[in-house]
């Protein structure tokens, strides 16, 4: 995995030296898409490398910011945009053969309905999450104005934390990654085991109606 970062890293530095904030926007952009492109990576990389390497001032960390969120932004209203159009109505047709029904949707409505805002912009404080939340959000069809704007406003608050790391750190911009990667894992652990409960409980709901069905009782 170590190796495959120093080549995102090499990436980076030559988009970035190319095309400068814009560089990032296309990055944060990529890996708002579901693209596996870590802003943990690409935004203390943009601290060091377009600001404090450059000698510039600590207040443009606010660059950092504005120009992470922005590409976020972008890469989430087309994810959220391929759910709403694309994904719910294939869901819609095709949805149980990958076990998920109609029924799951209406709760997905439901509870995007409910608390769609804090999911918005809490998620986007998460590594792994804030990549893949907005598929499920456009799927739900949650407020697009409130999905948009929660989204930038949580995602610069993670892009700008990031970018000041990365100018506190200066050429060590590298230890960021490094303490931030264990937490991976745990939170990759939490959604594999939401993923097994989800797919036994429809299994188990699946059979229990087949019985129903039979009239006999489920095992």
């Amino acid at each position: 995995m170590e190796a495959i970062e120093e080549q995102i890293v090499l990436f980076l530095e030559h988009l970035f030296s190319a095309i400068g904030w814009w560089g990032v926007v296309a990055a944060m952009t990529i890996e708002s898409a579901c693209v596996p492109l870590p802003s943990e990576v690409t935004m203390p990389l943009a601290g060091w490398f377009l600001i404090q390497s450059k000698g510039l001032p600590v207040w443009h960390t606010l660059w950092a910011g504005f120009y992470g969120a922005l590409g976020c932004t972008i890469g989430s209203v087309i994810t959220y945009w391929v759910g709403a159009l694309g994904g719910r109505p294939i869901l819609e047709k095709y949805g149980k053969y990958v076990l998920i029904s109609r029924h799951d949707m209406e709760v997905a409505d439901r509870w995007f309905n409910k608390y769609g805002e804090a999911t918005a912009f809490f998620s986007r404080l998460l590594p792994i999450v804030r990549t893949f939340i907005s598929l499920p959000a456009g799927v739900a069809r949650m407020n697009f104005t409130k999905f948009t704007v929660l989204s930038f406003v949580g995602s610069f608050l993670w892009c700008i934390a990031l970018g000041w790391a990365g100018f506190a750190f200066g050429s060590n911009w590298r230890l960021i990654r490094a303490w931030m990667r264990p937490f991976d894992i745990p939170i990759a652990i939490v959604l594999v085991a939401l993923a097994g409960w989800y797919i036994y409980h429809h299994v188990k709901r699946h059979r229990e109606h087949e019985a129903r069905i039979a009239g006999e009782p489920a095992e």
